[in-house]
């Protein structure tokens, strides 16, 4: 019972918390934080289980986020029924740039991630029909509730949550099966995990493009939260750049490390904004920058590997001190 203690508290916490801190802007925050604890879960199927640093999973988030303000704007439609066209556009987008990229290891990889996410940006950037530069709107007001355009955040944290804990059930699931092994295999060691006779480039495309259609959904959700989507908000390579962050700060690879970073990031971003207005513009990069540093040279492991690491320690008996000498004594 000690063991599921701690989960059962922080999930009360989690529910309960838009109903006492109801402000507008403490419900939004909320809101923002699961939106982003979804997305950078399902960054952590890549990048965290497989060890494949992705910067341009800001492609997958575009899908999604473009495919529910295009069923309203150009078909009058839900924004909801763009979801589904969002993960299949996201998947097969992720098949197709996978293959030749998911060759690649390491920084280079990286880098081709962002090289194919700044030719979707500019690709968007040029198209009328996705609204060029100027972006697509969706419903100012809702026509029915299935537009889920709702006036305050409540109704979103709420989706968000459910949508968070579909992500991490199949996160869960996905760790614990032969996929989960082969993807931990693969991120100690590909060569080694090659020579056992595990697929590993199978492996890595599949979690893929499994990463790429759960990302889709965040995008989707962001859009109908916000209600519009231009290349900078839906195709930002600070939005690839965030995503990553967030995991490697609570811990890629963890369970819940995406959400413990969202947690710590997102109210640190949007409170340093509310309070520094446009003068704190640059000041996102510059915490970026920071906490990338931080990270690598003091916890690679993230706060979760930090604070696993304290609990193990915690009640162990401390080794007893060998006097000097005594190792020599006859």
């Amino acid at each position: 019972m000690r063991r599921y203690l701690w989960p059962c508290v922080v999930l009360a916490l989690v529910i309960a918390y838009p109903l006492v801190l109801s402000t507008p802007f403490q419900q939004r925050l909320g809101a923002l934080v699961l939106l982003y604890a979804i997305a950078a879960s399902a960054w952590n199927v890549v990048g965290g289980y497989a060890g494949q640093v992705s910067v341009g999973h800001v492609v997958f988030f575009g899908c999604g986020a473009y495919a529910a303000m295009g069923a309203y704007t150009h078909f009058a439609l839900s924004p909801l029924v763009g979801i589904p066209a969002g993960i299949v556009l996201a998947v097969a987008i992720a098949a197709i740039v996978g293959v030749p990229t998911l060759r690649l290891s390491g920084h280079y990889f990286s880098m081709a991630t962002i090289a194919v996410a700044e030719l979707v940006r500019l690709v968007v950037t040029n198209t009328d029909y996705l609204g060029a530069a100027v972006g697509l709107s969706g419903p100012t007001v809702p026509r029915n509730m299935f537009d889920l355009s709702f006036i305050s955040a409540l109704p979103y944290y709420y989706l968000f949550l459910a949508v968070l804990s579909i992500t991490l059930l199949i996160t869960w699931a996905m760790t614990n099966s032969r996929m989960g092994y082969y993807l931990r295999a693969i991120k100690d060691s590909e060569r080694a995990a090659r020579s056992l006779g595990a697929p590993t480039s199978r492996t890595k495309l599949y979690a893929f493009m499994l990463s790429a259609g759960l990302t889709s959904v965040a995008g989707a959700l962001y859009a109908m939260l916000v209600g519009f989507v231009d290349p900078e908000s839906g195709l930002g390579i600070l939005i690839s750049v965030k995503i990553l962050i967030m995991a490697a700060l609570g811990g890629a690879g963890l369970l819940f490390g995406p959400l413990v970073g969202a947690a710590i990031l997102v109210p640190l971003e949007e409170i340093s904004n509310s309070l520094l207005g446009g003068k704190g513009a640059g000041l996102t990069f510059v915490v970026y920058g920071a906490i990338i540093l931080l990270i690598a040279r003091f916890q690679p492991g993230g706060i979760l590997t930090l604070v696993k690491r304290l609990w193990d320690r915690r009640g162990k008996p401390e080794k007893a001190v060998v006097a000097a000498g005594a190792g020599h004594a006859p």
